[in-house]
């Protein structure tokens, strides 16, 4: 079926579409590639809010309530800015000064890389490895994290922000990547492993999670590595973080079965070993950010991980799921707050 927007007043009113640009797309990620390109000449075409279907079906929240996902005017520009498109020359993330950066791999295959940032300080510096989210899905990249990247990075942090196969490959393939671009980070000369801390939002804050469980992982299990060191902090910014729960909410569409090529039922050893509640508590200290009004992620996913491991906090926030990718959003001083830890 092909995904298609819909254009909407402020009321739910359709827009109609005479003179504004009307596209068809072969995925979620291509429709929302799309509408980032081209949200100024929907705005200026009198264009409020956008709603996504797939063929007739409306996409919905991962909430359960069947509402739909509704991308609001402030909700766009929000997004936008967070992601470095409105303000930015060029539609790029400013790098600080001082600051180098450099793409690097980490294994074989295009999207097994990386991207450091580097600050102009000497020795070994506290590292932040950042994990992007989209619901695991192809068509996101670690640019989500730039404008975090490029924050962290003027504030003296090594940043090491990682690609990695989303679910259209076979599983295990996201969950090797990430282990592999972690320990790729921790042989690293500058990089000090008792100061090192996963970053993950969303999809990424899953993997984050994930990545501080490595130990519990069984013998032979992907990722599975005692020889591997742990993360020093692990923070989890509105984390899909439990899949079990999270495939009876819908969460992204079928995301988490889409992930593990099968539903609990089908691959419960898979889930054993993905899930971070089912492999919780990880003895890494651990923090989860989330907010009350995201309404892509629901809190109860970080309440049912921090119901897992008494020994992780949670940290409400305010704002909305993406407020974690904006600089200038309290979820970032949030974020700030915890790696001063490190």
């Amino acid at each position: 079926m092909a995904w298609t927007w819909r254009y909407e007043t402020a009321d739910g009113s359709p827009v109609a579409a005479e003179g504004l640009p009307v596209e068809e797309f072969p995925s979620q990620a291509d429709a929302e590639s799309w509408v980032g390109e081209t949200w100024r000449e929907l705005l200026d075409g009198g264009v409020a809010q956008v709603t996504l279907f797939d063929g007739d079906r409306k996409v919905y929240g991962p909430d359960g309530a069947g509402r739909p996902l509704t991308v609001s005017r402030r909700r766009l520009l929000g997004l936008l800015g967070a992601l470095g498109l409105v303000g930015c020359t060029g539609g790029r993330t400013r790098t600080p000064a001082g600051v180098v950066r450099r793409v690097e791999a980490y294994g074989d295959g295009p999207l097994a890389r990386g991207e450091w940032w580097v600050p102009d300080r000497p020795g070994r510096l506290p590292t932040v490895v950042l994990v992007h989210g989209g619901y695991w899905e192809p068509g996101y990249d670690r640019s989500l994290e730039d404008p975090v990247a490029a924050d962290l990075a003027g504030r003296g942090y090594l940043v090491w922000n990682v690609d990695y196969r989303a679910a259209d490959a076979a599983w295990p393939a996201t969950l090797l990547d990430v282990a592999a671009a972690h320990d790729h980070a921790a042989r690293d000369a500058r990089v000090d492993p008792a100061r090192t801390a996963v970053v993950g939002h969303s999809a990424g804050g899953h993997l984050a999670l994930w990545l501080a469980s490595r130990r519990r992982l069984p013998a032979g299990a992907p990722g599975a590595d005692p020889s591997a060191p742990p993360p020093a902090l692990c923070v989890a910014q509105a984390p899909v973080a439990a899949l079990v729960e999270g495939v009876a909410l819908g969460l992204g569409g079928g995301a988490v079965p889409a992930l593990l090529d099968g539903t609990p039922d089908d691959v419960p050893d898979r889930y054993a070993v993905t899930d971070p509640v089912a492999l919780a508590p990880t003895g890494v200290p651990t923090v989860l950010l989330h907010s009350a009004r995201d309404d892509l992620v629901p809190l109860s996913q970080s309440e049912a991980y921090v119901a897992a491991d008494p020994a992780a906090r949670l940290v409400r926030v305010p704002g909305d799921h993406f407020a974690h990718l904006d600089p200038r959003s309290s979820a970032l001083d949030a974020l700030r707050a915890e790696l001063v830890a490190l």
